[in-house]
């Protein structure tokens, strides 16, 4: 009986001595201020609106559970052409400042925005970019890998002779953008995917094309490459080198992150329903 027992015990024996609680050491660094401004002009409606928040938060370590909110800051845009100026507040305490008074962008005029945190002030400039309407958008019978994904496409008319960049937020975490190198002046249908895990049928889904600068359009793509695709919108995980259009003018050592940009607009709803599968 004894030599039954003889070879679990030299196991454990082994594997105890074996194991190694492994440490990481991830380096703590200072947070910096990220600024989501990208707001949208919802040309096609009728009257016209826009969306003009100023989202402000705070990098975070790697394994941080959430990211901490900035509501203390003094926002505020300039119309550079009067110089008259726009004041923003976060009425809810929520870090997503709103323009005391609903505006407009207007047409071909260069915003200056400022914010002000920690006595340091950040400015950047943008000029609303012109978009394009949303033709139709259709069901596809397209799959890629599993042969279970849905396919949606959205047709536009691109402008003949302008260089042309594009940004889709087709909701449900998926986001992608483009350029019109290849279809200057065409129609051109744009093609994304939902795997089962993205989307359960049937639902509703939105979807946002947003004209964009060329070098809007660089940032996003190595954004949306970077971290798109994980959830809660491309600015949720902004990598820590890589810097947008706005500085800051009071020491340019502590640099923030994000973007400043006006786009214009346009939307399309689509139901799908599990029929159609």
């Amino acid at each position: 009986m004894k030599k039954t027992y003889i070879l679990p015990i030299l196991f454990v024996f082994l594997f105890s001595k074996c194991e190694k609680v492994i440490e990481v050491d991830v380096p703590s660094i200072e947070p910096k201020l990220i600024i989501d401004a990208t707001f949208q002009v919802y040309f096609d409606e009728n009257p016209v609106s826009a969306k003009t928040t100023v989202k402000l938060s705070e990098s975070a370590d790697y394994f941080a559970e959430t990211i901490p909110t900035v509501t203390n800051a003094t926002v505020f845009l300039t119309n550079l052409s009067d110089n008259s100026v726009i004041d923003f507040t976060d009425n809810d305490a929520d870090g997503e400042y709103e323009p005391i008074n609903s505006f407009i962008p207007a047409d071909g005029i260069e915003y200056e925005l400022t914010v002000i945190h920690n006595n340091e002030t950040y400015k950047g400039k943008a000029t609303k970019v012109k978009s394009t309407r949303i033709i139709e958008v259709n069901r596809g019978d397209g799959t890629l890998f599993s042969g279970n994904e849905v396919e949606i496409n959205v047709k536009i008319q691109d402008e003949l002779g302008i260089d042309n960049y594009y940004y889709f937020d087709f909701s449900n975490n998926n986001y992608s953008v483009l350029e019109d190198r290849f279809f200057d002046g065409q129609e051109y249908e744009v093609p994304n995917f939902y795997s089962e895990d993205d989307i359960i049928l049937p639902t509703a889904v939105n979807i946002r094309m947003l004209g964009i600068s060329k070098d809007y359009f660089t940032y996003l793509q190595i954004l949306v490459d970077q971290s798109g695709q994980d959830g809660g919108g491309p600015f949720e995980t902004v990598p820590t080198s890589l810097l947008g259009n706005v500085v800051n003018t009071t020491n340019t050592n502590n640099f923030p992150l994000g973007y400043f940009h006006i786009s214009e607009t346009d939307t399309f709803t689509i139901f799908l329903d599990k029929e159609e599968e």
